[in-house]
């Protein structure tokens, strides 16, 4: 580790609390897919990543191929390495057993070239058991801390196992409800710490519609439902599209915005399957000129909070946390949303959003009705969503708590080698 500190006036440009006691880190990443690759974690990390170097850290990633990006690039001063052995859709047809070795040699390679102080993964405690093994190994052998972020957990054997097997030095869970599932896998709780997303609220604040309305004019004086999911039957996108029916009976101006990207991490490569089938769906509701699919980048994703009149994100899983959830409280946004997995931890119904139960396309319509023909409960919740967002989701309180875990790791070790 480096002996030369953070300097306060470099905290104080990205609006990031000082950190006295630590000194300024090498962090090497590793997660199977980095943007443009979209998702919930790749938002995370590109969130996280450059706070990180703003601060004056060195952050380096591993990351898993991507059609037309180089194997070495820099990003907001972050150093990304992409290689096929990191690319879940491609494994996902590999036997992993047999390219062991060639997974170690790229872990290690990695390593041997970053030099880290911290390695910190994210869902590593599934997919591949080669992968969190090699890591785990390498972070034991050189004497390094290993952190993993669980961003989501499965029931199965394999996530079963991995879970008890390999032994993080920490973990992070992305919400209680993430805490509390891998506590019953066996897990120790005070090896768990919950760390709630965060997102810089700016982009949303200044976001204005008619940005929006110059990519797509078609939203021009209509009232937005805005599904901002990938497409999916266990983001509840089926049932949004059923619900939407519903509401265009009692509100013919009202428009639906679904994001249809294919550029996401697709383990059982069933995301176009999903894709048509939605398609197909709002075919046969005849819907086709009442809806519009694209991909959205990152950075365009405000713009389409801020063209929408509500919000929905009715997931059929057990969502992890539901990064829309803040999306949309930062956005000014009234968002509806189901009781699974985490959402429940940052929606409080009638409060912030309203809750509606999974898999009820006729609740969801009665609930979208209700926010678009009463304007006053609409903005109430939008009000109060994004108050409750300056106080507790912005991206500065998550990257303060993520470097408090940094640093009591780093005092154990330092007092293991002391």
């Amino acid at each position: 580790m480096r002996l030369t500190t953070c300097g306060p006036s470099r905290n104080s440009l990205c609006g990031l609390r000082a950190f006295e006691t630590i000194s300024c880190m090498r962090i090497a990443m590793i997660h199977w897919a980095y943007p443009p690759v979209i998702g919930g974690v790749e938002t995370h990390l590109s969130l996280l990543c450059p706070a990180l170097v703003r601060m004056g850290h060195e952050v380096s990633i591993l990351t898993g191929s991507h059609e037309g990006e180089p194997e070495l690039s820099e990003d907001c001063g972050v150093r990304i390495r992409r290689v096929p052995l990191m690319n879940l859709n491609q494994l996902s047809e590999k036997d992993l057993s047999k390219i062991s070795q060639e997974i170690s040699n790229v872990i290690s390679g990695f390593l041997d070239e970053t030099k880290p102080d911290i390695i910190h993964t994210h869902n590593l405690h599934y997919f591949s058991e080669p992968h969190a093994h090699a890591v785990r190994s390498e972070g034991t052998r050189r004497g390094i801390p290993v952190i993993n972020t669980a961003h989501n957990v499965w029931n199965d054997r394999l996530f079963i196992r991995l879970a008890r097997s390999v032994k993080w030095d920490h973990v992070i869970a992305v919400s209680r409800f993430i805490k509390n599932a891998l506590i019953g896998c066996g897990q120790p709780s005070e090896d768990i710490t919950a760390i709630h997303h965060g997102i810089d609220g700016a982009p949303f604040f200044n976001a204005r519609p008619e940005e929006a309305h110059v990519l797509y004019p078609v939203l021009r004086s209509r009232k937005v439902v805005f599904h901002p999911a990938r497409m999916h039957c266990d983001k509840g996108s089926d049932i949004v599209i059923q619900a939407f029916r519903l509401v265009r009976q009692q509100i013919p101006d009202a428009f639906l915005v679904m994001a249809g990207t294919t550029d996401v991490v697709d383990w059982h490569n069933s995301q176009v399957e999903e894709i048509d089938y939605m398609r197909s769906l709002l075919e046969g509701f005849a819907l086709q000129n009442d809806s519009l699919i694209d991909q959205y980048p990152i950075g365009r994703m405000p713009l389409m909070y801020a063209a929408s009149s509500v919000v929905l994100y009715p997931s059929a899983f057990e969502e992890p946390f539901g990064l829309a959830t803040i999306e949309s409280m930062a956005a000014g946004k009234p968002i509806i949303v189901t009781p699974m997995g985490g959402m429940p931890e940052i929606i409080e119904p009638g409060v912030n959003g309203l809750i509606v139960p999974s898999r009820d396309p006729v609740a969801l319509a009665d609930a979208t009705v209700q926010l678009l023909k009463d304007p006053k409960l609409s903005e109430q919740l939008a009000a109060k969503g994004r108050e409750m967002f300056r106080e507790r989701y912005g991206l500065d309180r998550m990257v303060h708590d993520t470097m408090s875990v940094y640093e009591k790791m780093l005092r154990g070790r330092k007092r293991r080698l002391s």
